[in-house]
């Protein structure tokens, strides 16, 4: 079997060459780059699995990187490593094509996780939800549809409760906006996306009493649960 193609870009000559090791010991094939101006000519010679991009580099910085990948290949995965913490620099890195994020300094093992499941769902592998979810200060039963916390209990509708299981499996994620509709609503129509947007709104209120938890729109790609440690 063909080892996944990881393209990992990281200035940082000492950390990419222990990261690069660190993946290699886990079956991946991995080509380091430590120069972001060599980035897009790499990425343009061979088809990735997925890409694993520094945000501050010398000559043009990851974000940019991420926007010219997407021009190439709309589809191949990308994670963002970053010393930056900020809501703006995280909601920045998803509006640039990011599907994940990781802040230094981070467990290896964390990454190879979610490298793992980026690739699994990439490939159409979607992970089962658990019947309970913890949301912050929210229990979630997929089963009664009930979202709980503390004394106060709501209960979804069968549309509510899909769209917060698929928000749920995407994490920290983009939900993609069409590919949810045609899967909850059967269409992406304009009428149907009107409706998500309702169902969104909804949620977002059902969760107003924990500020760490946020829904928010990435425009024209969809939708981000975003949950703070």
């Amino acid at each position: 079997m063909d080892k996944e193609k990881l393209l990992l870009v990281e200035d940082d000559v000492n950390f990419g060459f222990v990261l690069k090791s660190y993946l290699e010991m886990n079956d991946f094939e991995v080509e380091l780059i430590s120069d972001g101006k060599d980035a897009v000519p790499a990425f343009k010679k061979k088809q990735y699995d997925l890409c694993i991009l520094d945000v501050m580099l010398p000559n043009v910085d990851g974000f940019s990187i991420a926007r010219e990948f997407r021009k190439i290949n709309k589809k191949v995965p990308i994670i963002f490593l970053t010393a930056k913490s900020l809501k703006d620099d995280v909601l920045e890195g998803f509006k640039a094509g990011a599907d994940d994020y990781l802040t230094k300094p981070f467990d290896s093992d964390v990454l190879l996780v979610k490298i793992r499941a980026i690739i699994r769902r990439n490939n159409g592998i979607k992970p089962e939800i658990e019947k309970e979810v913890k949301i912050g200060k929210y229990i979630f039963d997929t089963k009664l549809r009930t979202l709980t916390h503390k004394e106060q209990s709501f209960r979804l509708t069968p549309r509510e409760a899909d769209l917060l299981k698929e928000l749920i499996l995407n994490k920290n994620n983009v939900l993609d906006r069409n590919e949810a509709l045609k899967k909850i609503w059967g269409d992406d129509n304009y009428f149907n996306a009107r409706s998500m947007d309702v169902y969104i709104t909804k949620l977002r209120k059902y969760f107003k009493d924990d500020d760490k938890i946020q829904i928010n729109n990435i425009h024209g790609s969809g939708f981000i649960l975003v949950m703070e440690d």
